[in-house]
């Protein structure tokens, strides 16, 4: 840096950027440690529990900073180009006498000037080579600027007014063409000291940028003054002539009717002339007027101009006798000097020649100063490269540190995990009457195992950290409460849960091809495309979910919501409440059956609980044929989770009228039991020994997989993998369904093998899902696995088994009208009652 103001400069831009990378490392670890934050698109129930007011842990930190903080410019360059320019000359220590004689003007200029205005700038620059200074190419362009805007302010409204020319001697800015050292006043005889002073300014930099500032400021306030004034001239003549209008309308109004009557023409036509030259007097008089106001107000102009160029002029006097004064003293002393020459003349040469000797001795100690600071300067660099590079070196080693200490914490719960299940063994009773010592302690260990962490041991919570909250990032709890054994089975899946999301979290490449994706689309329309396919099915992060799902619900009903008129939902809402709905009494009845174990939806105040009923009120108006069938409350509960009600009402029209067959969801469930059919076929072809397994011991597994397909697998797997797949199953469609129903099976194939009776296996179907923890491999069965997966195949079967469980419903009604028809005719059959007949 040149000087200290860009010293100053240039460390505050270092300090600032060490702040913010020390924020985004400290950032970066929160982030990896916390659920992720949801971004500005994020909506529905899951993106308000995100406390956005809470301040982070710098907080505190950057209001102290934003207090204390130094606002510095730079004055010159920095950097690099100011780097390769010369190093600024400290003053010499031999410029005593000439400081001194500094200080004396300085003393009575101030003595001159006192009760001046402070913020008045002055040309008298004090250096220690006494001399005017040039202004700046800079400064040059601002007195040129001012001097145009004076220039400006000074023209009249009519272009009348004198041009008001600034004094030529702006005592702030105007350069002196002639720069006449006071050395040479002096004499040659006395300049042998005066080589190596350099110029200091009375006013540093930051006060003359106050002042131009304040100028500006000033300029503007005028120039709006000048504005204000010419409006009010401009309306005042406005009201004139409407009021010359108005008094000539009324004048002839009044000739016409009174005095024109009976006069000859030509007395008319000499009034009517006469009444124009009246008026065209009183325009002139008027005219002259509004003339002699401007030339009033130019003469105060100029008066007030003379008065500034009185004030200069005074500055001026007031430096011309501060000079003659300074002038006046050295001629002085250097008629002094000369008397007392000729008797010393001998001692003056011998005096000369020792101060040669002392200044050959100075520059030799100034060469040596300055080679040391070469040195010292070169060593600073290199000082500087050598941190940065062991800066960098620890910044590898921290991150290689990171990455094992989330190795670590991931083994820690996985432990901990076996851990749990150890102790849920060693906990089954034992066919023995005796109680063991050794029961004591596994029960006294269980219950620290289950036991809450609370803030009461703050010691303990500093070196465990907490693993397993109470709820999940989407609100699902995550250990239930009533049985002990079932909270350890919980508990040990969620820290399964924990160390498998702490091991994806190291690998950031999904993130950052998320992010890079959606930084390509930010001023272009999304498409479908292949490349948004593949992000999708490895899962969309937290933050963006809300806005993908919204897009690809929007992409499937794009064309259905062109055909309605704007604040469609809200009319089917209004409707449904006002009107009477058949379905609303069942839609009360399982609003908080729906998700228990969420806390959206676990009491009758929650948030979801009203958003909820609103979803099933309105789409139940617009599909009067379903109204309302068991499970549709879970999918709109579970769209509500990330979206808005209008955004989760067209969801649940997407799966249940765009995606599912038209019977999906009648109260024949008719397209439900087709797919079932359909899986069955794809089972025996993807799965065939799993398929023969279960035929061998007549376990029918469609009545655990009915309900995958009729909520989309809500309640049935983990709340990530549940989310992972409704992201696939929003942008491919039902298809989805059938890939990952193949794929939980074959994830547990071997182990459904090894089990040789029908209620262990059924047994095991009805909870396997739970414990299927791995999302990155069940995605990679159900996409990779399992192809070719065709949805024309599907169509087809689907068309095919439509067809037959028609002919078997034909099949049945007529056996069922034969059984009507025949109790009518036998008298023993009439007291036999279907349970249709009885519900009826």
């Amino acid at each position: 840096a040149a000087t200290r103001q860009d010293m100053t400069y240039w460390l505050q831009e270092l300090q600032q950027k060490r702040w913010e990378y020390c924020n985004n490392l400290d950032a970066a670890k929160r982030d990896s440690r916390t659920s992720p934050t949801p971004s500005d698109f994020s909506k529905g129930l899951v993106a308000k529990d995100n406390p956005g007011s809470i301040l982070s842990q710098n907080a505190s930190a950057e209001r102290a900073r934003n207090i204390l903080a130094v606002e510095t410019s730079p004055t010159d360059l920095v950097g690099e180009q100011a780097a390769s320019q010369p190093a600024p000359v400290q003053p010499s220590a031999l410029n005593f006498s000439l400081k001194q004689w500094s200080t004396e003007i300085k003393n009575s200029m101030s003595s001159l000037r006192k009760g001046n205005n402070e913020n008045r700038k002055s040309i008298f620059y004090t250096t220690e080579e006494w001399e005017l200074l040039d202004p700046t190419p800079k400064d040059l362009e601002d007195s040129m600027a001012l001097e145009e805007k004076r220039k400006h302010l000074a023209e009249g409204s009519k272009g009348r007014r004198l041009t008001s020319s600034a004094f030529p001697f702006d005592f702030g800015r105007i350069p002196h063409k002639t720069r006449r050292p006071l050395k040479d006043m002096i004499g040659s005889s006395k300049n042998r000291n005066s080589s190596d002073s350099s110029p200091t300014e009375w006013y540093s930099g930051n006060g003359n940028k106050l002042v131009s500032e304040l100028q500006l400021k000033y300029q503007s306030q005028q120039e709006e003054l000048e504005k204000l004034k010419k409006d009010l001239l401009s309306q005042k003549e406005l009201v004139r002539l409407l009021q010359q209008t108005v008094r000539s309308s009324q004048y002839d109004k009044y000739f016409a009717s009174r005095l024109c009557e009976g006069v000859p023409k030509d007395k008319l036509e000499l009034l009517h002339q006469k009444d124009d030259q009246i008026l065209g007097l009183n325009n002139q008089l008027e005219k002259l007027n509004l003339e002699k106001d401007s030339l009033q107000q130019e003469v105060k102009n100029l008066k007030c101009k003379v008065g500034e160029l009185n004030e200069r002029l005074g500055m001026l006097m007031e430096t011309i006798q501060a000079k003659d004064e300074v002038i006046m003293k050295l001629s002085r002393q250097l008629s002094e000097c000369e008397g007392n020459t000729s008797s010393q003349s001998g001692a003056v040469n011998s005096s000369m020649a020792t101060c040669t000797n002392k200044e050959l001795q100075e520059l030799d100690r100034l060469k040596d100063n300055l080679q040391g600071y070469k040195t010292q300067n070169k060593f600073l660099n290199k000082e500087i490269l050598e941190l940065s590079a062991l800066r960098r070196n620890a910044e590898a080693r921290e991150r290689e540190w990171q990455a094992k200490y989330t190795s670590l914490e991931a083994k820690l719960c996985q432990i901990e995990s076996k851990y749990l299940i150890l102790l849920q063994e060693m906990k089954t009773p034992v066919c023995s009457e005796e109680q063991s010592p050794a029961r004591e302690v596994i029960t006294q260990l269980l219950e620290d195992a289950l036991k809450a962490e609370t803030s009461e041991q703050p010691e303990q919570a500093f070196f465990k950290p907490h693993l397993v909250s109470e709820y999940d990032i989407y609100g699902f709890q995550t250990v239930p409460e009533d049985d002990d054994e079932e909270k350890l089975v919980a508990k040990s899946r969620a820290l399964d849960l924990r160390s498998l999301s702490l091991s994806e979290n190291r690998e950031i490449s999904t993130g950052v091809k998320w992010e890079n994706y959606l930084a390509s689309t930010m001023n272009r329309e999304m498409m479908c495309s292949v490349e948004l396919k593949n992000l999708i099915r490895s899962g969309i992060p937290h933050e963006h979910r809300s806005k993908m799902w919204k897009w690809c619900v929007n992409v499937h009903v794009k064309k259905l919501k062109e055909s309605i008129v704007p604040g469609y939902f809200q009319t089917l809402l209004q409707n449904a409440l006002e009107k009477q709905n058949p379905a609303s009494k069942q839609i009360e009845l399982d609003l908080l059956r729906t998700l228990p174990n969420n806390k959206h939806y676990s009491s009758p105040t929650s948030e979801g609980i009203q958003k909820l009923r609103n979803v099933l009120l309105a789409f139940s108006w617009r599909n009067p044929d379903i109204g309302y069938c068991q499970g549709l409350n879970r999918l709109a509960a579970i769209a509500l989770l990330y979206l808005e009600q209008e955004d989760a009402f067209w969801c649940l029209v997407t799966i249940v009228e765009v995606f599912m067959p038209h019977d999906y969801y009648t109260k024949t469930l008719l397209g439900s039991q087709v797919d079932q059919r359909v899986f069955k076929d794809l089972m025996s072809e993807k799965l065939p020994r799993l398929h023969a397994h279960f035929e061998q011991y007549k376990v029918d597994y469609t009545l655990i997989t009915f309900n995958w397909f009729l909520v989309v697998f809500v309640d049935s797997v983990v709340s990530d993998i549940l989310f992972k797949i409704w992201d696939s199953f929003l942008y491919e469609g039902p298809k989805v369904i059938f890939r990952f129903a193949l794929a939980l099976f074959k994830y547990k194939e071997e182990e459904i093998l090894k089990l040789q009776d029908s209620m262990s296996i059924f047994k095991y179907l009805r909870y396997f899902t739970r414990t299927i923890l791995d999302a990155r491999k069940l995605t990679g069965i159900a996409f990779g696995d399992l192809n070719p997966f065709p949805l024309r195949q599907i169509r087809n079967r689907r068309t095919y088994h439509l067809e037959k469980v028609h002919l078997e419903l034909t099949e049945l009604e007529a056996i069922r009208e034969d059984f009507l028809r025949e109790r009518e005719t036998c008298v023993e059959k009439r007291d036999l009652i279907s349970d249709d007949e009885e519900d009826s």
